[in-house]
């Protein structure tokens, strides 16, 4: 058992966290982000791959770099590039039970939009046991892992990071919110060979992970 005594916030990723990465949603999405950026560049497939992975890596997200170079709709942008099925998404009673169990509030923090967090939550089957979202528009645009982003978040929630935990299937978002304070967790198939010091605890499956959690004081020998 690991314990979490004194953690009462819990802030989770959405995408490729509270779901599994095989379900293959993301790739679905970076496959929208090239089809936008070939329409918007001209651009041809390759091309845009790496334009839109230079994107990502300098800002954490396309949107960014695409504003900063690229007269576009940011509505058109999230409307469109979150426009994908979620058929490889089933309902998940037993992680639902598992964030149940968790003492305190429970918030999501993704750099997907507010539209996408709420079909993507709706479709897991418990919505309701987040108290909120925070969505790429709730950070002005400014995607994790840049630290303002986090600064805004925990100011609009109230979050004590001393008293905190976030849950992150990409390890350099995790980053901020160490030297914050708060307790971090890398989730997905690569986590456990991560030797990034600022990732606290690791786990290939959220579930497992949160069944194990012991919420008590540990007791002194």
């Amino acid at each position: 058992m690991i314990s979490f005594a004194g953690t009462d916030t819990w802030l989770f990723d959405l995408d490729d966290t509270l779901y599994p990465e095989e379900s293959g949603i993301m790739d679905l999405i970076r496959a929208r982000i090239t089809a936008f950026v070939m329409r918007i560049t001209g651009l041809d497939e390759d091309e845009a791959r790496v334009i839109q992975r230079g994107w990502f890596e300098a800002h954490g997200a396309s949107l960014p770099g695409l504003l900063r170079e690229y007269d576009v709709s940011v509505e058109d942008f999230l409307t469109d590039i979150h426009d994908i099925p979620l058929d490889a998404i089933s309902p998940d009673p037993r992680l639902g039970a598992a964030l149940e169990r968790l003492p305190g509030r429970r918030f999501v923090f993704t750099n997907g939009s507010s539209g996408h967090a709420e079909r993507v939550l709706e479709r897991l089957g418990f919505a309701d046991l987040f108290e909120d979202v925070f969505h790429i528009e709730s950070g002005d645009l400014i995607p994790k892992p840049d630290p303002r982003t986090f600064e805004v978040m925990a100011a609009r929630f109230g979050v004590d990071p001393t008293r905190a935990a976030f849950f992150e299937d990409t390890a350099r978002n995790l980053k901020p919110a160490a030297d914050m304070g708060m307790t971090t967790v890398l989730i997905g198939p690569h986590a456990l060979a991560s030797q990034a010091p600022f990732v606290h605890h690791r786990a290939e499956r959220l579930t497992p992970f949160l069944e194990s959690l012991t919420f008590a004081e540990p007791t002194l020998p």
